[in-house]
Order: structure tokens, then C-alpha cells, then sequence
């Protein structure tokens, strides 16, 4: 028999919960049976989607969380662990920055690479280390860290970032060895570009680098995938759900491109 999708029991601890593919993951993960600890700094963003998770039937909780500070992510863990008590923890890493864009590694200061490195992988990092002893006690738990197909390939004027990504795959692969016999799954989706506003600006500006309008850069990136399309937020939230339930119960340490076959 194949093992259900359903997260019943489970609390699922979300960075960047509130907006765009972190409220699709949200809704998603709260309609397959989750409590929602939703974390971030937009806490009036957070409170709208916390109210859309209790609509469901679940438990939700917004708190705040500035994941480039340890003590903010450790107060904000600390939090969720006190309230909602659960048997079974989830995590899902979401929030994220693109950093400076449009510049070579070169023109880069130290300040651009450490703000992106600060929110992409040391947010992660921070996550996992308060979350994953929770986890160990309860000799179950599930991880899921949100990558990008920038982790797969050399990347031309967004130096920094792709860097982050590529670092994320590390962090992932060695926290799942280092959990694994704790029962603890640790594993990534990485999205090629998600439809929504933060592509919408980022190809708006290469659009205009290249004296292009944003139709034909849209185009043409949708065109550069084997399906012919655009990833949505959805398509991310599906997979992020399968890695997080027991139908994925003996797989750890992979990435898994949601891309449309971007990267083939």
C-alpha cells in the first residue's frame, strides 16, 4: 500500500510563510492535515494567512522570526515548540533574497554577498539547528529546504546567489547523514523561475539590460524549459508536500528540480 499524503499530527514550522510560494506551501501543507507555525517579519502578512490556515480546521500560529539572527530564530523555535507541542515536526524553509543582480563577481562587495548569504543559507542553517534536536526526540521529522535551479549550474551576473544555492545543497545533504539514523529526512525542491512578482522583476530587469520588452523575456524563458512553461507556486507546494509525507519515507538528501525540465 502505498503511504498516505496526509500530514495529520505533524507541525510544520514555515520561514517566509506569508507571500507568494510560501503561502501557496502553507495552504497546501494545512488542507493535507498540518498545523501551521508561520514565521517571518511581516507579521500583519503573517496573521492573514494564519487566519486562512484556522479556516481549514488546523492550528496556526504567526511568529516573529528575523532569520539572519540566532537569537531571533531560537526565541522564534522556542515559541512554537511551547504552544503547539506536537508529536511529529516539520520544517520548510522558504524565505529567501535574490541579492544584487546584474553585477560580476568582481563588482560585488563583501556587504552584497553577506546579506544574501545572511537570509539564504545561514537562515537555513539557524532553522535546522534549533528545529532538528526537536526532531531527534521525537525520532521523527522532516525537512524541507527550498533551493533553485542556480544550485545546478554557473550562473552570469547573480554570482552571489547562485552561491547560496549551491551552499544549500551542502548544509541538506550533510544535515541528512548527520540525522538520518534519528529518523529525520532532510531533503530540498529547487524551483526554476516561479511565476509571480519577484520573476516578474527580475526578468523585467534583464529585459531592459537587454533592450528587449518583458513579453518576449518572458517568452523566451518560458520557451527554455522541456515543458514549454512556467513553474507556478502550486507546482512547488505539490512537491514540497511530497517530500514532507510518509509517501517519501526513504528519501533523504536529494534536491528535487521543479522546473518545467530547465535543467535535464
Amino acid at each position: 500500500m502505498i503511504p498516505s499524503l496526509r500530514l495529520d499530527g505533524q507541525t510544520v514550522f514555515i520561514t517566509g510563510a506569508a507571500k507568494g510560494m510560501g503561502r501557496s506551501i502553507t495552504l497546501t501543507l494545512a488542507e493535507a492535515g498540518a498545523d501551521i507555525a508561520l514565521a517571518g517579519r511581516d507579521m500583519e502578512a503573517l496573521q492573514t494567512v494564519a487566519a486562512e490556515v484556522r479556516a481549514l480546521g488546523r492550528q496556526a500560529g504567526a511568529i516573529f522570526c528575523d532569520v539572519t539572527s540566532e537569537t531571533s530564530v531560537g526565541t522564534a523555535v522556542a515559541s512554537a515548540v511551547d504552544t503547539f507541542k506536537p508529536g511529529r515536526w516539520g520544517l520548510v524553509n522558504v524565505a529567501g533574497a535574490t541579492g544584487p543582480s546584474g553585477k560580476k563577481l568582481w563588482e560585488h562587495t563583501l556587504a552584497d554577498v553577506e546579506e544574501v548569504f545572511d537570509i539564504n543559507v545561514f537562515g537555513t542553517f539557524l532553522t535546522m539547528k534549533f528545529l532538528i534536536p526537536h526532531m531527534m526526540v521525537a525520532k521523527a521529522g522532516s525537512i524541507v529546504n527550498i533551493g533553485g535551479t542556480f544550485g545546478f549550474k554557473g550562473v552570469r551576473d547573480a554570482s552571489a546567489y547562485g552561491a547560496t544555492k549551491w551552499a544549500l545543497r551542502g548544509f541538506t545533504k550533510s544535515a541528512a547523514l548527520e540525522a538520518g539514523r534519528a529518523g529525520v529526512r532532510v531533503n530540498m525542491v529547487s524551483p526554476g523561475g516561479v511565476d509571480g512578482p519577484r520573476l516578474t522583476r527580475q526578468l523585467g530587469e534583464e529585459a531592459e539590460r537587454d533592450g528587449i520588452d518583458l513579453a518576449t523575456k518572458y517568452a523566451r524563458f518560458a520557451a527554455g524549459t522541456a515543458l514549454g512553461r512556467m513553474s507556478t507556486a502550486d507546482d512547488v507546494a505539490a512537491a514540497v508536500l511530497f517530500l514532507m509525507s510518509d509517501a517519501a519515507g526513504n528519501i533523504t538528501g536529494q534536491d528535487l528540480l521543479v522546473d518545467g525540465g530547465t535543467i535535464v
